[in-house]
């Protein structure tokens, strides 16, 4: 196979348990996240790879491909690495299970940069920022990238910071979409870099990869998600979602 996705599915969550299977509009929202994975034309095979029976369940309840995964994994990159280990992949594609208004437009653009060129081993998105709140909200990951598109950095701060505000409007800022894909080769190294302090300090695990030394490509995106963290995010989705058509 060139690409696989796997949406890794906890149902634990410390600010929102269960999140994964929260009702919107009738359907759990793990199940919005699938549907728009399955429209993507790149990916060769789609698993969810989970640790509940509940949400095994669910999943397999609306077809699903399911694998089951050790308990004690602490991130969603050790469970990805646990279902693709025996499995002869080049690409792999890391979905957020709490990203239910992803395009599958975004999976196949991270999946065809991969595949194009053999000297990329992660790539993620980036969206510009139209709503200036963002620029100053920590919840909203920014990133600077170099002239190629390789990130420079990322932050929860507005970045780059501006000495001259009168100056900020002429700035374009990027949000960082938590959408991931990696050669299987460098998600296993990926998976056994040290914490970072940067990491420490941002809370930005795609952090200790810059610090590394390793590069990621990011890609523009015309699209924007909806991250479900909260019980108020998952009210902001189904808002969404009563006036818009996925």
């Amino acid at each position: 196979m060139d690409v696989i996705g796997v949406i890794p599915a906890r149902y634990s969550s410390q600010r929102f348990e269960g999140k994964v299977l929260a009702d919107i509009l009738g359907k759990p929202m793990l199940q919005y996240v699938w549907e728009r994975a399955k429209q993507a034309l790149l990916l060769d095979d789609l698993i969810i790879a989970c640790d509940d029976e509940r949400v095994a369940k669910k999943a397999r309840d609306f077809g699903a491909r399911v694998v089951f995964t050790a308990k004690a994994h602490t991130c969603g990159t050790d469970r990805i690495c646990e279902v693709v280990n025996p499995l002869d992949v080049k690409v792999v594609i890391n979905i957020q299970a709490d990203e239910p208004l992803i395009h599958p437009v975004m999976i196949d653009m991270i999946a065809q940069t991969l595949i194009g060129d053999s000297r990329i081993s992660m790539a993620t998105l980036m969206k510009r920022i139209d709503n200036p709140e963002q620029i100053y909200d920590p919840n909203v990951v920014k990133v600077v990238v170099d002239k190629n598109n390789f990130a420079l950095y990322f932050s929860r701060a507005a970045i780059p910071y501006h000495v001259d505000d009168s100056e900020i409007k002429s700035t374009v800022y990027y949000k960082h979409i938590g959408l991931y894909g990696y050669t299987k080769d460098f998600l296993f190294i990926y998976k056994n870099l040290p914490i970072s302090n940067l990491e420490k300090t941002e809370k930005l695990e795609q952090l200790r990869v810059l610090e590394e030394g390793y590069r990621i490509k990011v890609i523009e995106t015309k699209y924007d998600t909806i991250g479900v963290d909260t019980p108020e995010d998952l009210e902001k989705v189904k808002a969404y979602l009563k006036t818009h058509k996925l």
